[in-house]
């Protein structure tokens, strides 16, 4: 009885044996390697997208930085303003209808523009800018305003956006000027302030007299109404402001 157990059990054990796959035990290890194989290519490539999406952030975040270096430096050079003519700053408050506070990261051109409102003072103009916080009457402003008595006012900081030039609005530095009458024209003391003003920004911004534009040139308006209809006095106006610059960059050397 014990011999037959005995074989019975080593039948058993042939059985077992026999019922395992030829060639298991190779192709279980060469399984654990392929796995680990894919394993170590679905970690690369996860490695891959982070550092993708950390240099993607990086240039993000340096991006960011570097504009709000650049317009910190701005502001600093806003007060004092070497080589401008004298200026009255009175910014506006932020708002959606005057001073959205839209960063202006380049400046390529300076715009003039009538305020067309005969006889109103830079103070008037910038105080109607500032009202349209309240009332949202309209979305209208202007960097600068000058006067009739060649007063300057500085109504958004050269950093940021003004609404006055359409589409240039991005990239434009805006002036609005005074006029006693509907013809537009602007006063001597209006005239000599905005030739220095503008002579001042194209110098600080590095803009030659060709970046010099009125809102017509962007928009076909009819503004500054007097030298859209008076080409020659246009050309003029911009050989007066070409002749600045050029004192200027002497005085300052």
């Amino acid at each position: 009885m014990t011999r037959q157990r005995r074989a019975t059990g080593s039948r058993n054990s042939a059985r077992r044996t026999a019922s395992v796959p030829r060639g298991y035990r190779q192709r279980r290890p060469q399984r654990k390697k392929q796995k680990r194989k894919e394993n170590y290519i679905w970690l690369a490539v996860g490695c891959l997208i982070l550092l993708l999406l950390l240099f993607t952030g990086g240039r993000l975040v340096l991006k960011s930085l570097q504009a709000e270096k650049t317009a910190k430096a701005y502001l600093d050079m806003e007060d004092p303003l070497r080589g401008a003519p004298p200026l009255d700053v009175e910014l506006l408050t932020v708002n959606p209808y005057s001073r959205p506070g839209t960063p202006l990261e380049e400046v390529k051109y300076v715009a003039i523009h009538y305020t067309a409102n005969p006889g109103s003072t830079a103070k008037n103009n910038r105080d109607y800018f500032e009202g349209l916080k309240d009332n949202h009457s309209n979305e209208v402003s202007s960097h600068f305003v000058v006067g009739l008595e060649g007063e300057i006012v500085q109504c958004i900081p050269t950093n940021e956006i003004s609404y006055a030039t359409n589409s240039r609005n991005v990239d434009t530095l805006s002036i609005e000027c005074c006029h006693l009458d509907e013809t537009g024209k602007f006063n001597e003391a209006t005239y000599q302030s905005l030739v220095e003003l503008t002579a001042y920004l194209c110098n600080r911004f590095g803009l030659d007299i060709d970046h010099v534009i009125r809102h017509y040139d962007v928009t076909g308006k009819n503004c500054p109404k007097y030298y859209v209809e008076h080409p020659e006095a246009w050309e003029q106006l911009k050989k007066d402001i070409s002749a600045e610059m050029e004192a200027k960059r002497k005085e300052l050397e």
